[in-house]
């Protein structure tokens, strides 16, 4: 997996990992080791990632200002969200 945008770095891990690694790359699970770390470290930058927003989505949740402007906002569209939902069970009917 040395490519262009690829670096070879050096890292030490416990031998259980390296272990259960080197079997599981055996077993097919990746073509090569270093596809193997590239991909697990992938899912484990993914979860971070997904985590992140949660806790923004958490935080946004108890922000009175930020629930303030929500409100304001749905009501502001409300009007053309009947609208828009009039027009299409209108439509639906014609069909």
């Amino acid at each position: 997996m040395v490519d262009g945008g690829s670096r070879k770095v050096t890292y030490s891990l416990p031998n259980e990992l390296l272990q259960a690694m080197e079997g599981a790359v055996k077993e097919g699970a990746a073509p090569s080791y270093s596809a193997f770390v590239a991909e697990a470290l992938k899912e484990r930058l993914e979860r971070l990632r997904e985590q992140r927003l949660q806790e923004a989505f958490a935080a946004a949740a108890r922000d009175p200002f930020f629930l303030e402007d929500v409100e304001a906002t749905a009501q502001a569209f409300a009007e053309a969200d009947k609208a828009a939902a009039d027009g299409a069970a209108a439509q639906a009917g014609e069909e």
